[in-house]
């Protein structure tokens, strides 16, 4: 292993640490069938990920029929409530990431985590996955007025994390332009979340493994 130039590693959450589609999925098609729609297939709903929770319900009202933001409104509470308690029933981490992590904490990299999830779910996520003494940061959708891909929650978790030298890891649009607009690199996930093919989020580097993050790093730094 080489020399880390990183003082800090920022990771997305949905989709780049761990593949919470499952979850996610039972969550959304519970409030659309409490709301009178039909389910929708776990593999839509990993390209209507990343923007938070109303901007998935809305996607899912929009597969399945009209949309409003009453009907957004109305199924907020149904989806949280409903997700909360489920939040880890299928949720894993993708294969390596705890490898990469314990890695970057021995050569005492700062980890953080900015995710347009709601801020209290994230958390909820992170304990719920034993991960609660890894991360120096967990920046949330609503921990600022402002979400990704405005580069204010990057900055924010930076700071919260020490400052430094920092990267991103993520695996959406969102994550790829949040990067840039805080000016700072960003590795992408050939796997994930995405609503595009990997080679058009203009990424610094991709990736199609967790055991091709710490070299990409190295070759960065």
């Amino acid at each position: 292993m080489g020399q880390m130039k990183f003082d800090i590693v920022i990771f997305d959450l949905d989709g780049t640490l761990a593949d919470t589609a499952p979850d996610l999925t039972a969550a959304l098609n519970h409030a659309l069938v409490r709301l009178g729609r039909t389910p929708v297939p776990a593999d839509d709903v990993r390209h209507m990920v990343g923007h938070g929770v109303r901007v998935l319900l809305r996607n899912g009202l929009a597969a399945t029929g009209e949309v409003s933001e009453a009907l957004i409104d109305q199924g907020f509470p149904i989806f949280f409530d409903y997700y909360e308690k489920h939040i880890a029933d299928g949720t894993r981490p993708y294969d390596g990431v705890e490898t990469v992590l314990d890695a970057l904490a021995a050569q005492d990299v700062k980890l953080a985590i900015c995710t347009n999830k709601l801020e209290v779910l994230a958390r909820d996520l992170v304990a719920a996955l034993g991960w609660q003494d890894r991360f120096a940061a967990i920046v949330g959708g609503d921990t600022l007025p402002q979400r990704k891909p405005d580069p204010a929650p990057v900055y924010e978790a930076i700071r919260q994390a020490g400052g430094g030298r920092a990267v991103f890891i993520g695996d959406s649009i969102s994550d790829t332009d949040a990067a840039r607009a805080a000016g700072i690199p960003c590795v992408a996930l050939t796997f994930g979340f995405s609503d595009r093919p990997a080679d058009q989020l203009g990424a610094t580097v991709l990736i199609d493994h967790f055991d091709e993050l710490i070299p990409a790093l190295e070759r960065l730094g």
